[in-house]
């Protein structure tokens, strides 16, 4: 097993959707579980779409991520087994829907995720949380329970534009929580090289944020986008495939940055 600390808290945000940020949770988890490490997968969007892209079923008598905020039920009643080796999953449904009506007037509602993940977070190498395309309760919830955020960002026109607000609510809830949340990276997504349009975004993004974005880039792939479909990760479906081969690389990217950081302290 590579030397990785416990209980490392990844959000993985961006309030636009079509992004690749379930794509992003579930083949980043898998790719990290290669390397003998267990990951915990939070499904924080109401969508569950990470449930159903790591091939669990939506069990109405299993306890959701709704009822871990929300129900009183602890995270360990939520957890359950993936058919991926080291890969475990508290899943999301339409109830979360609700999740941010009721948290509204709940106390310390902010930091419900925080408190709740507490007791297994030592469990872990990595956990990562898929947040849903909206800067809401569901989405702070996730950046105050983190200890990073990696955000997905599609090589379109609006790329800098739409990250703009994101990087506003991580710089708010550095201030006003006291919470130092790190930038894990930007990351590029769905990227076709043979574009003009995407080679220019890349060279500004690159340009702005400078080594905040990761040196992997995910291509636009036909074999990421059926994958889910299967209930599979790239890796079990297809993983000679040129988007397995990126998020294997990405993984780490992540693991050096954890090294990194380790010496560093």
């Amino acid at each position: 097993m590579l030397a990785c600390p416990l209980g490392k808290i990844l959000a993985i945000a961006n309030q636009k959707g079509g992004v690749g940020k379930t794509t992003t949770a579930i083949n980043l988890a898998a790719a990290l579980a290669a390397n003998d490490l267990r990951i915990l997968v939070i499904d924080s969007d109401p969508q569950g779409n990470a449930t159903t892209g790591l091939g669990a079923t939506k069990d109405p008598d299993r306890p959701s991520l709704y009822h871990v905020l929300l129900g009183g039920a602890e995270i360990a009643q939520a957890i359950v087994h993936t058919g991926f080796e080291g890969v475990d999953l508290v899943s999301g449904d339409k109830n979360l829907v609700g999740a941010n009506l009721e948290l509204v007037d709940a106390p310390r509602r902010e930091f419900r995720l925080q408190q709740k993940l507490a007791p297994v977070r030592d469990t872990y190498q990595f956990i990562l949380i898929d947040c849903p395309p909206a800067l809401d309760l569901l989405t702070l919830n996730a950046l105050i329970a983190a200890d990073s955020v990696l955000v997905p960002i599609q090589c379109e026109f609006f790329a800098l534009e739409g990250i703009s607000e994101l990087m506003d609510t991580i710089q708010r809830i550095r201030d006003s929580f006291g919470h130092p949340l790190q930038i894990e990276g930007i990351l590029l997504t769905m990227f076709d090289d043979r574009t003009n349009l995407t080679r220019q975004v890349a060279a500004d993004l690159r340009d702005f944020f400078r080594d905040q974005v990761f040196h992997t880039v995910i291509p636009r792939s036909i074999r990421l986008a059926e994958a889910p479909s299967h209930g599979q990760t790239i890796l079990a479906y297809d993983v000679r495939s040129r988007g397995a081969e990126s998020y294997i690389r990405l993984a780490k990217e992540v693991l050096n940055h954890e090294q990194k950081r380790g010496h560093s302290t």
